[in-house]
C-alpha cells in the first residue's frame, strides 16, 4: 500500500488566519490562530444549530470519500485539526463541514499537490503543480460555481453546478486542461476554474442517484 514520507502523518497541519472564504463547495469561516507550517486544510468554525456528530460518525463519513484502498491507510482529521484516526498513508480525509451537513454530504480525501492548492488558494497566492494530484469526492458535494474560484453561491451566469462521485485532478502541465470542456452537464470529464492558477479537472464516477445525502 502507499506509504508516507517519515513522519508526515505526525505533522502538525496548518490553522489559518481568521477569513471568511468560499471554500471548493462551500462558505467556510474560518476563526483559527496564525500559520504553523506551509500546508493548509479546509477548516470550518460550526454554526450554533449545526449536527453534532459523534468522531465515529465523523470518521465513517471523512473515509467515505475516497476508495477502500486510499481510505484504508488515511489519516482523518476534522476541521479543528484534531485528528480523529492516524493513518499511515498519503491521504488527509475529512469529513462534511458541519455547516453543510444540514443540506448533505460532502466529505474529501486529499494528497499533498491538492494540499499545496489548498494553500495557494486560501490566500489567493499563484499555484503551480510539482506533480499531478488526485482528490477524492466519491459521495459527491454541494454545489459550487463551475468559473468562480470565490463564488459563494449561486448566481444567474457563475454556472452552479451540484456534482455527484467524483474524482478531481491537477495537472503539472496545464496545457493538459485544452480540448477539454467547461460545463459539469457534459457528461464526462470537464475543467473546473479554467484560466485560474486553481484549475483542475473534475472526473464525473457516478451520479448522486442513490448517494445517502
Amino acid at each position: 500500500s502507499e506509504q508516507a514520507p517519515a513522519g508526515a502523518p505526525n505533522e502538525p497541519v496548518q490553522s489559518l488566519p481568521p477569513r471568511k472564504v468560499r471554500c471548493r463547495r462551500r462558505r467556510l469561516s474560518a476563526n483559527l490562530a496564525p500559520p504553523a507550517m506551509a500546508l493548509a486544510i479546509f477548516v470550518i468554525a460550526g454554526n450554533a444549530g449545526a449536527t453534532e456528530w459523534s468522531a465515529e460518525r465523523l470518521i465513517d463519513d471523512a473515509l467515505s470519500a475516497a476508495p477502500p484502498s486510499i481510505a484504508r491507510a488515511a489519516t482523518v482529521m476534522d476541521w479543528n485539526h484534531r485528528v480523529l484516526r492516524q493513518g499511515n498513508g498519503v491521504y488527509f480525509c475529512f469529513p462534511t463541514p458541519q455547516d453543510t451537513r444540514p443540506r448533505g454530504r460532502e466529505p474529501m480525501c486529499l494528497d499533498k499537490v491538492w494540499m499545496a492548492w489548498l494553500d495557494a488558494w486560501m490566500y489567493a497566492k499563484p499555484f503551480k503543480a510539482d506533480g499531478i494530484g488526485v482528490a477524492y469526492m466519491l459521495a459527491g458535494d454541494a454545489g459550487a460555481s463551475a468559473i468562480d474560484p470565490y463564488a459563494a453561491g449561486p448566481t444567474a451566469d457563475n454556472r452552479w453546478a451540484v456534482d455527484g462521485p467524483h474524482l478531481m485532478i491537477i495537472l503539472p502541465d496545464t496545457t493538459g486542461l485544452e480540448g477539454l470542456p467547461t460545463d459539469a452537464s457534459s457528461g464526462g470529464p470537464w475543467v473546473m476554474w479554467k484560466g485560474t492558477p486553481y484549475a483542475h479537472i473534475m472526473v464525473p464516477v457516478g451520479s448522486l442517484h442513490g448517494i445517502k445525502r
